[in-house]
């Protein structure tokens, strides 16, 4: 599945993946990737400072996030350009969501906010229960 939004011409798309050969459901560990794609639809070069992370898994468990850019870059995004990464996170349930924002910081020097959707973590060994 892909989620997507959008803050102040600044398009946030992800794509999460379950990597099921890092992940032991037996010990509990479940592993993600996710691939983020910033795309700048606007007029103004802006660039990425820091980035902020809600991770919460499947028994309310909440691990904050928060750094200077993302895999170690700051990276500057003029008007059409995007920067694509990909992360990860693990989980000791076998599903959780996330959500997020970055910060960016414009020519003129004004920081703003960027939302990233929140985007669902499941794995396969999930158990579906129908209430």
């Amino acid at each position: 599945m892909i989620y997507r939004k959008t803050t102040r011409a600044i398009q946030v798309t992800v794509t999460p993946m379950y990597l099921e050969e890092q992940s032991s459901p037996d010990e509990n560990r479940y592993v993600w990737a996710y691939h983020i794609c910033i795309e700048n639809t606007g007029a103004e070069t802006v660039q990425l400072r820091s980035r902020y992370w809600h991770i919460t898994d499947a028994n309310g468990k909440v691990h904050e996030v928060r750094g200077a850019g993302v895999v170690g870059e700051q990276p500057v995004l003029r008007p059409r350009e995007a920067f694509e990464y990909t992360s990860g996170t693990p989980l000791e349930t076998a599903s959780g969501i996330m959500v997020g924002s970055y910060q960016m910081q414009a020519e003129d020097g004004e920081r703003f906010d960027v939302a990233i959707p929140a985007f669902a973590l499941d794995s396969p060994d999930q158990q579906v229960m129908i209430h």
